[in-house]
C-alpha cells in the first residue's frame, strides 16, 4: 500500500469510492443469470429485473416488451450513476471520468459517419448513439465528406480534437478509411489515457496501466484478426498498434505478419497471461475470440476491488456495467428469437 496516498485519498475521493462500490454490490451475481436463462419471454425478464436494481427504470415499461428497450434503460441506469458521480468530483477524478467516456464518443463518430455515408437518417442514428459519448456538434458531423473538413467543421471543439493529428487527410471517406480512422484514434486516446494514469502514479497507475496495456493488446489482436485479407498493408498495420501493452514492441512485429487466425495464435501464445484465453480456442477458431477477451477482461477488472484507495474502480466499475448490458441484450434477443439452446454462448458472468 501506498503510505501517504492511503493517508490522503479520503479527502477527495473516499466518498465517491465508497458509492462506487455500493453500486458495484447491484451487480447481477451468477444465481440472477440463471433465472434469466429460464425466462420464456420479455416481460419474464422485466419481473425478474424488477427486484435488482434495473427495477425502478423498466417499472413503467408497458407490454410487449422489445429488446431495444431493456438496453436502453440499462443504459440509462449507467448514465445517471456517471453523472452524478461527476457532480461530486474535484481534480484530476474528474479528469480521469471524463477520460472514461472518450471510446464512446469515438464510437459515436465512427457510427454517424459511417451512417451517412450509407445515406442512413441522421435522426435515426443519433438514437443508436452511446449517451455517454453525446456532444454538442455531433449532429453536423453528416456533412463531412474527408476527414480534413470532420475535424474542421465539428472536432476540433471538442476533447477527440488532439487525437486527430494522425488522421487528417484529404481522402474522401470510405468504409476502410472510416475504420482505419477509428483505430488511430483509438490508439491515441489508450496512449494518452495511459499517461494520465501514469501522471496521477500510486496504485491509481499501477491498475490502470495494466487494464490498458490489455485493451492495448487486445485491439492489436483485433486488428490483425480482422485486417487479415483486406488491402491493409504490414506498415498500416502497424501504425494502428499502440505504443504500450504487454505485446510492446516484438509482439507488434510478429502480429504485422501475419497471414492467418493460426499464426496471431502463435505470435500471442508466447505470452504467458493470454496462454490461457488461446487454450479456450480450437485452432482456427477465431468466432469465440472477443468472448474470450471479455470473460478475461471481467477477472481483471473484477480483482481491482480488492485494493483500496484508487481511481480504478470507476473504470473498472463502468465497464463491468457495460458488460452486464451486453448480456442482457444477449438474454433478450435469444428469448425474443425463441433462440435459447444458444442463451449461454454470448453470457460473461461477472460475480
Amino acid at each position: 500500500m501506498y503510505g501517504f496516498e492511503a493517508m490522503t485519498f479520503n479527502v477527495n475521493g473516499g466518498f465517491l469510492e465508497a458509492i462506487v462500490r455500493g453500486y458495484r454490490a447491484g451487480l447481477l451475481t451468477a444465481a440472477d443469470y440463471n433465472n434469466l436463462c429460464q425466462c420464456e419471454t420479455l416481460d419474464d425478464i422485466k419481473l425478474h429485473l424488477s427486484a435488482t436494481d434495473y427495477g425502478p427504470y423498466l417499472a413503467n415499461e408497458p407490454s410487449p416488451l422489445h429488446t431495444a428497450t431493456i438496453v436502453e434503460k440499462c443504459t440509462q441506469k449507467l448514465v445517471d450513476e456517471y453523472n452524478f458521480m461527476l457532480t461530486q468530483v474535484s481534480e484530476p477524478l474528474s479528469t480521469f471520468l471524463e477520460y472514461i467516456t472518450y471510446g464512446h464518443m469515438i464510437d459515436n463518430v465512427v457510427l454517424i459517419v459511417t451512417g451517412c455515408l450509407h445515406e442512413r437518417d441522421v435522426h435515426e442514428l443519433l438514437e443508436k448513439c452511446h449517451p455517454l459519448g453525446m456532444f454538442d456538434s455531433i449532429a453536423t458531423l453528416a456533412v463531412a465528406q474527408n476527414m480534413r473538413e470532420l475535424y474542421k467543421l465539428v472536432l476540433v471543439d471538442t476533447p477527440l480534437a488532439p487525437y486527430f493529428s494522425e488522421c487528417i487527410t484529404s481522402e474522401d471517406l470510405d468504409d476502410m478509411n472510416i475504420e482505419i480512422m477509428r483505430n488511430t484514434l483509438y490508439k491515441a486516446y489508450l496512449e494518452d489515457f495511459y499517461k494520465l494514469c501514469k501522471g496521477i502514479g500510486g496504485a491509481t497507475a499501477e491498475l490502470m496501466c495494466d487494464l490498458l496495456s490489455f485493451e492495448a493488446d487486445w485491439r492489436a489482436v483485433n486488428i490483425t484478426v480482422n485486417s487479415i485479407g483486406t488491402e491493409l498493408t504490414r506498415d498500416d498495420r502497424r501504425k494502428l498498434y499502440s505504443n504500450f501493452g504487454l505485446l510492446y514492441p516484438y509482439g507488434h512485429e510478429e502480429l504485422a505478419v501475419c497471414e492467418d487466425f493460426d499464426a496471431v495464435r502463435g505470435a500471442v501464445e508466447k505470452y504467458p497471461p493470454y496462454q490461457a484465453i488461446f487454450a479456450k480456442l480450437s485452432f482456427g477458431e477465431s468466432q469465440m475470440l472477443d468472448k474470450a477477451f471479455y470473460e478475461e477482461e471481467v477477472k481483471r477488472l473484477t480483482l481491482v476491488f480488492e485494493q483500496q484507495f484508487h481511481y480504478a474502480v470507476f473504470f473498472a466499475y463502468m465497464k463491468l456495467r457495460e458488460q452486464e448490458t451486453r448480456n442482457l441484450m444477449w438474454i433478450s434477443e435469444c428469448v425474443a428469437q425463441n433462440q435459447k439452446a444458444r442463451i449461454h454462448d454470448g453470457i460473461v458472468i461477472i460475480f
